[in-house]
């Protein structure tokens, strides 16, 4: 894989589409999407639309210190390793794409990161609590990447982003970082020449494509204004790109900020990025502690809201950058709830649903989304990691999330497709690779299968095949289990009818020829 090859000016032309005449521009809270007619079969029309990124199905690292134990917990110490269950789990998950970031990024000083292990500074870390003691640094990050078969994608510490708090420790260190320090990291990792890093008996550049300038910048209202982070925004990428002219950078554009973004910086720019999470909604919600144990349809209902939440999202971000076309890349985006280790309620299958519905508005989307994300990646506490690592021990695995993420990064075209029509109850989207419609279908219905047909315009459906889920919504993963965290498979040979069963996430694979 590569970094998507566009800019701000040519993005609109390859794709070929103007989204207004797209016909799949919103998302109700259950059922199909608006503009979907009811029929008795998924009904798609197989012209393709615009390319779809392999970035849609990112994860991120993040070293979450007091927290949740997260990259110590992925490291084996004894070794100087990773741990081999980690990057098989991470193998299965399969992520196109691992940012390392986050707040942490924000005063994080990647000298310290390099080098021997035994000469590596610890750090305080001040939003996460604790002691980061950099035994997992830019070259090991770059390692888990290659390990797993993603591309890395760097966040580098934009002057602290603004926040005075982290510009200095407690303790009066430093922890801002300048452009010269960014550009400088950008040559540690891709100039084949790079003293430091030949110094560290390292002789292959990480050849590292994809960098982002601050994260959440926009959040701290004592911080940067959008004037002063536009500026040093621009200041930032042309330092870096100078260090390699060919990166792909991403400016942040969350809180209003995308359109002077791109206005002051947008020629330096391949991406603007921003964040989103969907809460527990008001005083009565179930999406708090175990309340949602009491009332499952009620449980159902207030998950299956987050794809309703995610579009209102989309349209926002699509209003900002209209003038520019500038693609989108949602670096952080997860469920945000109260209760212990973030609530429970997101180790159950209805989550995982809730959690595809938010993945077909991202296709939706994917005319302008071209980076996104569900999940932290890993740890041992938080419920919205997509991995689970056992401690002391014990096989890692996947949380409903990384399931249907996984389900559908194994299982989709290059291309997006229209869909027509669908029964009832089915939320759908289609894309296309040569002779095979891929379907990703998430029926809404929580106690009732649905039954249907294929119908593609212009081609005969000659074979098909589903992957999927079909757990109780209820059930809850908490331990490594093939049986129940490893999709069915079958092939479609009852005249190509198929039932969804109920509350059931499905990768479909149509085999088309010319009518």
């Amino acid at each position: 894989m590569h970094p998507i090859d566009l800019n701000r000016r040519q993005f609109f032309k390859a794709s070929g589409l103007a989204y207004a005449g797209w016909s799949l521009v919103g998302q109700p809270l259950m059922g199909k999407p608006a503009g979907i007619q009811p029929e008795p079969h998924i009904h798609v029309d197989a012209q393709p639309k615009f390319e779809l990124s392999p970035y849609l199905y990112m994860q991120f690292m993040e070293p979450l210190g007091t927290t949740d134990a997260s990259v110590d917990a992925a490291w084996d110490f004894a070794g100087d390793c990773w741990r081999e269950d980690v990057i098989e789990i991470s193998q299965e998950l399969a992520p196109t794409l691992m940012r390392w970031g986050g707040c942490f990024c924000s005063y994080y000083r990647w000298k310290e990161g390099v080098g021997p292990r035994e000469s590596r500074k610890p750090m305080q870390n001040l939003l996460w609590g604790g002691i980061y003691n950099h035994q997992v640094g830019t070259g090991e990050f770059v390692d888990f990447c290659h390990r797993i078969g993603a591309d890395p994608l760097i966040v580098v510490n934009f002057e602290a982003d603004g926040r005075k708090p982290w510009a200095v420790s407690p303790k009066g260190d430093i922890r801002s970082g300048d452009a010269n320090e960014a550009a400088e990291w950008v040559a540690y990792c891709n100039d084949p020449s790079n003293a430091l890093r030949l110094q560290h008996g390292i002789q292959k550049p990480y050849n590292v494509k994809l960098w982002q300038i601050g994260n959440e910048t926009s959040y701290d209202p004592d911080g940067f204004d959008v004037e002063s982070a536009a500026k040093k925004t621009l200041e930032f990428a042309r330092a870096m790109r100078k260090a390699d002219p060919k990166i792909q950078i991403i400016g942040w554009g969350d809180s209003g900020w995308a359109e002077r973004m791109a206005e002051v910086a947008g020629e330096e720019l391949q991406y603007l990025a921003f964040h989103n999470g969907f809460g527990p909604g008001g005083a009565d919600s179930p999406l708090r502690g175990i309340e949602y144990r009491k009332d499952p349809a009620k449980t159902w209902d207030s998950l299956m809201q987050a794809c309703r939440i995610q579009q209102e999202k989309m349209d926002e971000m699509r209003s900002q950058v209209a003038r520019f076309n500038m693609p989108l890349a949602m670096t952080e985006c997860h469920f945000i709830l109260p209760g212990r280790n973030r609530c429970e309620v997101l180790s159950t299958w209805a989550a995982g649903v809730a959690n595809a519905r938010v993945l077909n508005v991202h296709e939706r989307n994917g005319d302008l989304l071209k980076i996104a994300t569900l999940a932290d990646f890993c740890g041992t506490r938080w419920q919205n990691n997509a991995v689970m690592i056992p401690v002391p021990h014990g096989p890692s695995y996947m949380m409903p999330v990384a399931m249907v993420m996984s389900l559908y990064r194994k299982h989709t075209g290059k291309q997006a497709v229209e869909v027509l029509g669908t029964p009832e109850n089915l939320d759908v989207t289609a894309s296309r690779t040569g002779d095979c419609i891929y379907l990703h279908v998430v029926n809404t219905h929580r106690t009732r299968p649905v039954q249907s047909t294929f119908a593609v315009d212009g081609m005969h459906v000659t074979g098909g095949r589903v992957t999927w889920f079909d757990l109780d919504p209820e059930f809850e993963i908490f331990e490594y289990r093939p049986e129940h965290t490893f999709p069915k498979e079958s092939q479609i040979t009852n005249e190509m009818v198929w039932s969804f069963p109920a509350a059931s996430v499905s990768a479909v694979e149509l085999t088309i020829q010319s009518a």
